[in-house]
């Protein structure tokens, strides 16, 4: 029930910051009718964009190796955990984008007032084009962060500090990231929201599924298990009533 209630007032956060309409008040800290002054910022381009996606894909691929060598915090949890905290980053990375591929959403550096050519559309129009290049909701690069909920879902039962260590960490990557993406006029802050709730969601649900399977697992070895021990008796069975030659 907790979680649940987290998850809708995560959503409740989100639906009214869309709600309140900053998402361009924001946006033009940053930008201008001249675009946006740090779109080809050295560091906010290749520190916080192309640098933090390849150390997130080095991430990714040791917390994959992990499944099978865990190290530190991660031996604590069973194989079907650590499977469920890679299969949770991957999920969400498939989500964001197939949610991206099909979007009409442009990017802000895409509309008018900011030198642009696109018009404002809400990112809830489905169908509207705005004139723009469109496939810019909800964020992609802030799933780099986010898509690491999935670790506090996976380690929550079996070792509840690093869990919220874990949470708070991922959380302040995701924004980070949509933060950078947004002061190079990228994306909207409710493009990273959205993205963070829809990371969360995801891994709930990867959780849920775990956890319903999990149970279910022991007692289908057991059950082959027995077939095998079964089978074993009634070869024997057969060799030893076998007439002698």
């Amino acid at each position: 029930m907790r979680t649940l209630r987290w998850t809708l007032a995560g959503l409740l956060l989100v639906l009214a910051w869309d709600a309140s309409g900053l998402d361009l008040a924001l946006a033009h800290w940053s930008g201008s009718a001249d675009g946006f002054a740090l779109r080809s910022n050295w560091f906010l381009l290749q520190i916080a964009h192309e640098g933090a996606r390849r150390l997130a894909w080095l991430a990714v691929l040791g917390l994959t190796l992990c499944v099978w060598r865990p190290v530190g915090v991660l031996r604590r949890l069973p194989h079907a955990r650590r499977e469920q905290l890679v299969a949770g980053i991957f999920m969400s990375l498939i989500v964001i984008s197939a949610l991206k591929y099909i979007s009409d959403t442009s990017c802000p550096w895409d509309l008018a007032e900011f030198g642009g050519l696109a018009r404002h559309v809400s990112h809830w129009a489905l169908g509207q084009a705005d004139g723009g290049s469109g496939h810019c909701f909800p964020a992609g690069h802030a799933t780099t962060g986010f898509a690491l909920l999935s670790g506090y879902f996976a380690l929550r039962r079996h070792a509840a500090r690093a869990a919220c260590i874990w949470l708070a960490t991922a959380l302040v990557l995701g924004l980070a990231m949509g933060l950078a993406q947004q002061m190079r006029g990228a994306h909207f802050m409710s493009h990273t929201l959205w993205t963070g709730w829809l990371c969360w969601l995801t891994a709930w649900a990867c959780d849920l599924a775990v956890t319903h399977l999990a149970p279910r697992k022991p007692a289908a070895t057991a059950r082959i298990q027995e077939h095998h021990r079964a089978s074993r008796a009634r070869n024997a069975c057969s060799r030893s009533r076998r007439p002698g030659r």
